[in-house]
């Protein structure tokens, strides 16, 4: 079955940066959308982004130009790049593809 493993979420600066990876298994990766939502306490899961198999991205606008999806194909892995990081950033990130979710990584944004 699909499984999809986060990592990279911690503790950073505001104006810092992170860079998130998903990585997939049990399906073949590169025919699928990935998607990184991100949940914050008290607050309903919300889309950050999505990478096409083409590559197409889309972003919501409160990231836009501060953080980057890509994804590698051959390592069967998504990436999610933040930067000039916010406290509003602050929230558990997780991958999802096929309707099937990580666990989710935690990223706090604080001084």
């Amino acid at each position: 079955q699909v499984q999809l493993v986060e990592s990279g979420g911690g503790l950073v600066q505001p104006g810092g940066s992170l860079r998130l990876s998903c990585v997939a298994s049990g399906t073949i990766f590169s025919i699928y959308t990935v998607g990184w939502y991100r949940q914050a306490p008290g607050k309903q899961r919300e889309l950050v982004a999505t990478i096409s198999s083409g590559s197409s991205t889309n972003y919501a606008d409160s990231v836009k130009g501060r953080f980057t999806i890509s994804r590698d194909n051959a390592k069967n892995t998504v990436y999610l790049q933040m930067n000039s990081l916010k406290p509003e950033d602050t929230a558990v990130y997780y991958c999802t593809m096929v309707r099937v979710w990580g666990q989710g990584t935690q990223v706090t944004v604080s001084s």
